[in-house]
C-alpha cells in the first residue's frame, strides 16, 4: 500500500536480486571460536476475530552480547500447537515444525557486530491462548536476557473528577498480551477517604481480551464539608506495568456561584434530522430552577423539537438533559444558521449557534455536496487496536482513517485484516451510536492494472498484459460495488478515494515501459473511469480522484497537461464530470499543508522563492495553495462548481524541536528557505517513510476555501515501503527510495533518502514510523 513520489521527473530505482523465499532454512554457522551471547526482545501486537482465536504481529529485536556473528538462526518454541507463523515475515527466513519456529539471517543481516542489534519480525495466527515464547537461542546457544515485553496498564484517564454524592468510571486494558492470566487491582494509596472504589476493583485479562476496555467505577461519598478532597488510585497487579489515577471530588456544599452549563455551543443539525446540545446548573439550587430554549434570529428551518423547557431540582441539578433541535427538510442549498438562548430567571443566558447541514447539493436528496459536513468519520477497529497498544497512541486511536483495498483479496479479509462488509458492518454499529450525526467511511480503491508504473515499494497483483483489466472490472471492483450498494449501507455516507499516483504518473513518467502501457487500453484511463461509472451510481457513494501533490503536479509543465488529463479521463465516463465529486492532494505524502514562514511570491535580496534549489521554479510551495489552484482551474475547465478537495494530513505535520518558529534572517536564497521552511525532508523527492515527519492537522471538514476536509488516509504507522528485499505475495518490490543508506540519483540531488531503517513491507505496521509520528505531531498531540 505504498505509493510512489517525486518531483516533476521520477525517482526511480530498480530493484534489488530476490532473496530466499520463506520458509526455507539454510544451515548457518560462526567461527569455532566465536563465543555467542545474546539477548532477545519479544513483543506481539495481537488482535481477536472471534471464537477464541485471531492474529498477531510479532516484533523480535535480537541484541548480541557476545563476539560478532557472521550468520545466525534464531530459535524459540511457542506454548501451544495452536500459534502458527503465517508466510508473511520481514528481516529473515522463518519456517516453523510444530511448536518450534526457526528464523535464519538473509544475505544482507548475517553480520552482527558486538553490541549491535536486528530487528525482526512476522505475521501470526493464534487459537485458545496466545503467551510469549519464554526462551530463545542463537547458533544453539541459550540467549541469556530473553525479555517478552511486559504488559502496561493503560487507563482511559489519568485524572477524573466525581461529584460527591455521584460515581465516575475510567476503563482499564493491557498495552500488550500477557503470557497468562493477569489480575488488575485498583486500590486508593492516599487521599480523601470519601473517595473510593465503587467496582470494577479486581479486573481479569486474559491472553484474548487483554486490549478490550473494562470499567472501573469510582464513588464520592456524601457528606456536609464543603472541601474538595483529592486521592491517588493505583491500578496494576503483578507481572504489569500498573497506573495511577487521581480523584477529586466536586463537592457540592461549597459556595458556588450558580450558573447555566451549555454543551456544546455550536451545534450541526442534518437536514431532515435532528441535533442536540446538553444542559445543567453549576451548582445545587435553594429550590427548583426552570430553564427555556428559545429560537432567536437566523434560519426559520432549525426549531426547538424537545427539552425547550427543563426543570432542575436540588437532586438532579447536575444531571445533564438534552434539547434537541430539528432541522426541517427544505429545497434549497444553503447550510442555514440559527441562534437559540438558554436562560432562566436571574441567570445569565447562554447561547448556542445551530448550522443546517444541507442535503440538497447532488440530484438526489440523501448525496450531499460536502459528505465530511455534520458527519462523525468510521474508526477503523484495525488501525485503531494497533495504534492503541503504542506508547501514548491512545490519544490519536479514535480518529479517523480510510480503509485501503489494495488488493482484491482485501476484500473478503484475512485473520489479521477485517473485510470490506466487516468493515461496512462495523460503520452500521458506529452510526448508530453516534447520535443523529451522519458518519462518513473512506474507502481506498487501489488496485489498478500496472500498478505504482513508475516506482516499485506498491507494485500490485495486476498486469496489464496479463488480462489485469478484466480481472480489475470483475474480481475487484464489481465485487466492491456489490456491497457498498448494499441497501443496509443506504445511510452512511462512503467516500472512495480513486486510485493513488494513477492519473499524475500518465503526465510526468511516460518514458517508462510500464507507464507506456498503462497509457493505452485497459490501462490507467480505462480503469478510473470503470471505477467512477460503478461507483457514482450508487447515491450515497463519493468520488475523490487523486491528483499527486504541489511537488509532482506543481510545475507549469506539469499542471496544464494535469487539469486537461482529468477533464478529459472524467468526460469520458457515463455522467462525464458529475462522476466526481471532488480531488484529493497529497495522499500518502509528506507535503506541508502550509509553508507559514514564506509564500510563492516571498523575495529574499531581490531574488524569488521559485529560485531557491528546495522550490525549484515551482508554482507552490505547499499543498493548500497548490489544492485551491488546482480546484479554480477544474471548474474553469468544466467541472461542476461544488467540486471539493481533500489533503492528506496524516504525516505532514513536521513538528518537534526541529520546526522552525520564524522566518528566517539569512540574506541568502538557499538558507532563507532551508532555515524557514517546516518540510524538513532531505529532499522534496523523497517520499519513503520520512525521518522526522508527524502527524499533521487532525480530520476535520471544511477547513478552507473550496476544502472539503482535512483527512488521514493514510494511516499513521503503516509502511510506505520495506527498506529491504522482503519476499511476499503481494506483487510488492524493494525500491532503493526505502533504503536509508541509498543516495538517491540525480533526480533526488543524490541526497539519502531520508527514510527510516528497518521498516516492513508497504502496509504493513511499522511501531518505530508511529511513534516518532506520535512525538513529532503538529499540532502536538496531548
Amino acid at each position: 500500500m505504498r505509493l510512489q513520489r517525486g518531483l516533476r521527473k521520477w525517482a526511480v530505482t530498480m530493484t534489488a536480486a530476490s532473496v530466499a523465499a520463506f520458509g526455507l532454512v539454510v544451515g548457518q554457522s560462526t567461527a569455532a571460536n566465536a563465543a555467542v551471547a545474546c539477548d532477545v526482545t519479544y513483543a506481539a501486537n495481537q488482535w481477536t476475530s472471534g471464537n477464541n482465536q485471531g492474529g498477531f504481529t510479532a516484533n523480535i529485536t535480537l541484541r548480541n552480547t557476545g563476539d560478532p556473528l557472521t550468520s545466525w538462526t534464531l530459535a524459540f518454541d511457542y506454548a501451544t500447537t495452536g500459534q502458527k507463523y503465517t508466510p508473511t515475515g520481514w528481516g529473515a527466513n522463518f519456517s516453523q515444525s510444530g511448536t518450534r519456529v526457526t528464523a535464519t539471517n538473509m544475505p544482507y543481516n548475517g553480520s552482527v557486530a558486538t553490541g549491535a542489534s536486528i530487528s525482526i519480525g512476522y505475521n501470526g495466527t493464534w487459537s485458545g491462548t496466545n503467551p510469549a515464547p519464554t526462551s530463545f537461542s542463537v547458533n544453539g546457544t541459550t540467549c541469556g536476557g530473553t525479555t517478552p515485553t511486559t504488559p502496561s496498564v493503560v487507563t482511559s484517564a489519568s485524572a477524573i473528577p466525581v461529584n460527591e454524592g455521584g460515581t465516575a468510571t475510567f476503563t482499564a486494558r493491557l498495552s500488550a498480551a500477557p503470557s497468562s492470566n493477569v489480575t488488575v487491582n485498583t486500590t486508593r494509596t492516599s487521599g480523601d477517604t470519601d473517595l473510593s472504589v465503587s467496582s470494577g476493583g479486581s479486573l481479569t485479562f486474559t491472553t484474548s481480551n487483554w486490549n478490550t476496555p473494562q470499567t472501573v467505577t469510582l464513588a464520592a461519598a456524601q457528606d456536609s464539608d464543603n472541601t474538595s478532597g483529592t486521592a491517588a488510585f493505583s491500578v496494576g497487579g503483578t507481572g504489569v506495568t500498573g497506573a495511577t489515577v487521581n480523584a477529586s471530588e466536586v463537592d457540592d456544599d461549597a459556595t458556588v456561584t450558580q450558573s447555566i452549563v451549555v454543551t456544546p455551543t455550536a451545534v450541526t443539525v442534518p437536514e431532515g434530522s435532528t441535533g442536540t446540545y446538553a444542559v445543567s446548573l453549576a451548582a445545587r439550587p435553594s429550590s427548583n430552577v426552570t430553564v427555556t430554549s428559545t429560537a432567536g434570529s437566523g434560519d426559520a428551518n432549525l426549531t426547538v423539537s424537545s427539552g425547550g423547557s427543563l426543570t432542575f431540582t436540588q437532586n438532579n441539578w447536575n444531571t445533564a438533559q438534552t434539547v434537541t433541535l430539528a432541522a426541517a427538510q427544505d429545497s434549497d442549498t444553503a447550510n442555514g444558521s440559527r441562534t437559540f438562548t438558554v436562560a432562566s430567571t436571574g441567570l445569565t443566558s447562554r447561547t448556542v449557534t445551530a448550522t443546517e447541514a444541507d442535503d440538497d447539493g447532488g440530484t438526489n436528496p440523501t448525496h450531499v455536496q460536502n459528505p465530511y459536513a455534520g458527519a462523525t468519520g468510521y474508526v477503523n477497529p484495525d488501525w485503531s487496536a494497533r495504534a492503541s497498544a503504542e506508547p501514548g497512541g491512545s490519544a490519536v486511536a479514535n480518529t479517523s482513517t480510510a480503509v485501503w483495498m489494495d488488493r482484491i483479496a482485501a476484500i473478503a479479509g484475512s485473520p489479521s485484516a477485517m473485510s470490506l462488509r466487516a468493515h461496512m458492518d462495523e460503520a452500521v454499529r458506529q452510526d448508530a451510536a453516534n447520535g443523529s450525526a451522519p458518519l462518513t467511511i473512506q474507502i481506498v480503491i487501489y488496485d489498478l492494472p500496472n500498478r505504482d508504473c513508475a516506482a516499485l515499494a506498491s507494485n500490485g497483483e495486476l498486469l496489464i498484459a496479463e488480462d489485469g483489466f478484466n480481472r480489475y472490472k470483475t474480481e475487484y471492483i464489481d465485487p466492491i460495488a456489490a456491497i457498498l450498494r448494499s441497501p443496509a449501507y443506504s445511510n452512511l455516507r462512503i467516500v472512495t478515494i480513486i486510485e493513488p499516483d494513477s492519473l499524475p504518473n500518465l503526465v510526468t513518467n511516460l518514458s517508462l515501459p510500464k507507464c507506456q502501457e498503462a497509457n493505452g487500453p485497459g490501462g490507467y484511463v480505462d480503469g478510473v473511469r470503470y471505477a467512477l461509472n460503478q461507483l457514482h451510481a450508487i447515491t450515497n457513494v463519493y468520488t475523490y480522484v487523486d491528483a499527486g501533490h504541489h511537488g509532482w503536479l506543481g510545475w507549469d509543465s506539469n499542471f496544464g497537461p494535469s487539469v486537461n488529463l482529468f477533464h478529459s479521463m472524467a468526460t469520458g465516463t457515463t455522467a462525464g464530470v458529475d462522476s466526481v465529486d471532488g480531488f484529493i492532494v497529497n495522499t500518502a505524502n509528506y507535503s506541508a499543508t502550509t509553508e507559514p514562514h514564506f509564500t510563492i511570491n516571498t523575495t529574499v535580496n531581490g531574488q524569488q522563492i521559485r529560485q531557491s534549489t528546495w522550490v525549484d521554479w515551482n508554482f507552490y510551495v505547499d499543498e493548500l495553495t497548490f489544492a485551491q489552484a488546482l480546484r479554480s482551474a477544474l471548474v474553469s475547465r468544466g467541472f461542476r462548481d461544488g467540486l471539493g478537495m481533500l489533503i492528506d494530513t496524516s504525516r505532514n505535520g513536521w513538528g518537534g524541536s526541529a520546526r522552525p518558529t520564524a522566518p528566517s534572517t539569512s540574506t541568502v536564497l538557499d538558507t532563507f528557505v532551508n532555515e524557514s521552511r517546516i518540510d524538513q525532508r532531505i529532499h522534496a523527492g523523497n517520499w519513503c517513510n520520512q525521518s522526522g515527519a508527524g502527524m499533521g492537522a487532525r480530520p476535520a471538514a471544511s477547513p478552507a476555501s473550496g476544502l472539503d476536509a482535512y483527512v488521514w488516509v493514510k494511516p499513521p504507522g503503516e509502511s510506505d515501503g520495506s527498506s529491504t528485499e522482503i519476499e511476499n505475495d503481494e506483487g510488492k518490490k524493494f525500491d532503493r527510495m526505502c533504503d536509508p543508506t541509498y543516495r538517491g540519483n540525480d533526480l533526488n540531488g543524490n541526497n539519502l533518502t531520508g527514510a527510516l531503517a528497518n521498516s516492513p513491507l508497504s502496509g504493513q505496521w511499522f511501531s518505530a514510523q508511529f511513534r516518532q509520528l506520535l512525538q513529532n505531531a503538529y499540532p502536538p498531540i496531548n
